[in-house]
């Protein structure tokens, strides 16, 4: 009797598996097609999200369908409101009821979806709020949390907050991408240390160069992103070309001439930026950027395929020696930084597990020795 292909369903509430801008759940969405049959379903877009440059938009008038993306079945789930952060302690009581009515009415695909699932994967945000959905509706299911953000740092509902810290324990595993994220988790038996894998074609993909002549420094991503430090930086060094990409943020009037700014772009087109750039920057911001970004950055680690100098807060330079840090804010440092990347060899500073590996560890976190906390 030939074995059953398992099913697995990928709940998100930040991206949707057919965007040209792909992340660490698409290559884990990638893996799992492979392996079995894959549900990708996308949750907390509204009509709000248009307003918050939300990368899904593209999808809008597909929303609220099935369709078939390489093999994957899709749904976005669009609502005319979807529950946020109201931040204020005095709204929390109109917060939670309106978590509550958006959990209360979940749509029939993914209900089936739950049913049928042999492995169901939370992304870190919202999506856990379905936790209770799925126990009950599956309870022969696995349940898997795929830690990429620490809640706080994204700034996420403190009713999401509360949904993880009572469902963790109940969770069959918790993979972080970095060990200090455990430090925002409630202590629990479940937890594992994955992280984030790297696209072995890579170097394929990165041909041909994007840039004319002179020296060019790329900045990938929007998580966090500091736009002072592009102020400081651009204008500090004239002759340096800096190539924005991605960044959710308008072209401010206060950066120099030799700044390019970009909307989001495919992530085939990143890679050849990224390649054939001088320097990387990492440009975080807050006067304390969490450390575990030294781990889990998915734009440093592909500067680091490359062996790409790169430049970012010092408290995310860890042990690589790629790595040049400065103070958020501070002119001085933020100088001494770029001069040093700017003289510094093209070396690849640690090993890095291809998103196969990485799939691996995921489904049998136990069954691999580098896992554990």
């Amino acid at each position: 009797m030939a074995a059953r292909t398992p099913r697995y369903l990928l709940i998100s509430a930040h991206h949707d598996y057919r965007t040209a801008r792909r992340s660490s759940v698409h290559f884990i969405g990638d893996e799992l097609a492979k392996r079995g049959h894959l549900d990708f379903f996308s949750m907390r877009y509204s009509r709000l999200s248009k307003h918050k440059d939300d990368f899904r938009s593209a999808l809008d008038e597909r929303a609220n369908q099935v369709e078939i993306h390489q093999g994957v079945q899709c749904f976005l789930w669009k609502t005319p409101l979807h529950p946020v952060n109201l931040h204020y302690h005095w709204l929390r009581p109109l917060e939670r009821l309106l978590f509550a009515l958006y959990r209360s009415c979940p749509p029939a695909i993914l209900q089936d979806w739950i049913l049928q699932a042999d492995v169901i994967f939370y992304e870190s945000g919202i999506a856990p709020i379905h936790f209770d959905l799925a126990k009950r509706l599956n309870p022969r299911a696995r349940h898997i949390y795929l830690c990429n953000d620490d809640l706080h740092t994204i700034d996420a509902a403190d009713y999401a907050v509360r949904t993880l810290d009572r469902v963790a324990p109940l969770m069959d595993a918790l993979i972080l991408v970095a060990r200090d994220m455990a430090n925002s988790l409630p202590p629990s038996a479940n937890v594992f240390v994955v992280p984030h894998g790297m696209d072995t074609s890579l170097h394929a993909l990165g041909d041909p160069s994007p840039y004319g002549p002179g020296i060019h420094v790329a900045s990938i991503g929007s998580m966090l992103f500091d736009a002072e430090f592009v102020i400081i930086a651009s204008n500090a060094f004239p002759s340096l070309t800096f190539h924005i990409i991605g960044s959710g943020h308008p072209r401010d009037a206060r950066y120099g001439p030799n700044v390019l700014v970009y909307d989001h772009m495919a992530y085939n087109k990143t890679i050849r930026y990224i390649k054939h750039a001088q320097i990387g920057i990492a440009p975080y911001a807050g006067a304390t950027v969490p450390s575990y970004l030294m781990d889990s950055s998915m734009k440093m680690m592909q500067y680091d395929f490359f062996g790409l100098p790169t430049v970012c807060p010092e408290s995310v330079t860890g042990p690589f020696t790629g790595r040049f840090g400065y103070v958020p804010g501070d002119g001085a440092s933020i100088r001494a930084a770029i001069t040093r990347a700017l003289h510094a060899p093209r070396i690849r500073t640690r090993n890095i597990l291809s998103w196969s590996e990485v799939t691996d560890r995921h489904l049998q976190p136990g069954a691999f020795a580098d896992t554990s906390l």
